[in-house]
């Protein structure tokens, strides 16, 4: 029969689809916030930004990736990143770096200290021509109220303003008329 002796063996991942565990981070298995892909010029290029959520105070990154059309060679050049406010009175712009290709990727990390939306602008030259891609990137939770919500809250506080004061101006003029009734009256 059977002797009553089991082994048990513990099996333990090395690697995740081919990659090595050790080099897995916290953001390598979650999709990007976001992934655009877009045609300039002459070429096709994709953007991503990592991780899921970047949020205030966290490291997080932009990957872009640049090939030709007519080829599909990848662009071997540096790309210049930027960043600015995605507001409507915010018009300052800061770089955030240059980078040369790894691997096929332009990799550019950044660290926010306030929620809000920006712009990242890639930069680069091929053929003596500029290419220049801007991308949105929201960093932490949305605000509750976004810049529709402010405009419709604007006009209905100056239709609220405007209301009060021609009832105002109304009651003035009803109590005026009626001490003229009544001062017509008494002589």
């Amino acid at each position: 029969m059977f002797s009553g002796v089991f082994l048990i063996n513990n099996v333990f991942a090395h690697h995740v689809l081919g990659r090595p565990s050790y080099s897995l981070g916290a953001d390598s298995n979650t999709p990007p916030s976001m992934q655009v892909e877009t045609q300039i010029g002459e070429y096709y290029v994709t953007y991503m930004a990592f991780p899921a959520f970047p949020k205030p105070n966290q490291n997080g990154r932009v990957n872009l990736y640049a090939s030709r059309i007519d080829n599909g060679k990848t662009f071997d050049g540096e790309v210049l990143f930027k960043i600015r406010d995605d507001s409507w009175f915010s018009s300052k712009e800061e770089i955030l770096g240059t980078q040369n290709i790894d691997d096929g990727v332009y990799r550019q990390g950044f660290v926010f200290s306030k929620a809000g939306n920006y712009i990242v602008t890639a930069e680069f030259q091929s053929g003596g021509e500029p290419y220049v891609i801007d991308f949105p990137l929201r960093i932490g939770e949305p605000g509750s109220i976004g810049p529709i919500g402010l405009a419709v809250f604007i006009i209905i506080l100056a239709l609220v303003a405007v209301n009060i004061t021609q009832r105002r101006r109304l009651n003035r003029m009803k109590a005026q008329q009626h001490h003229r009734d009544n001062s017509e009256d008494e002589t």
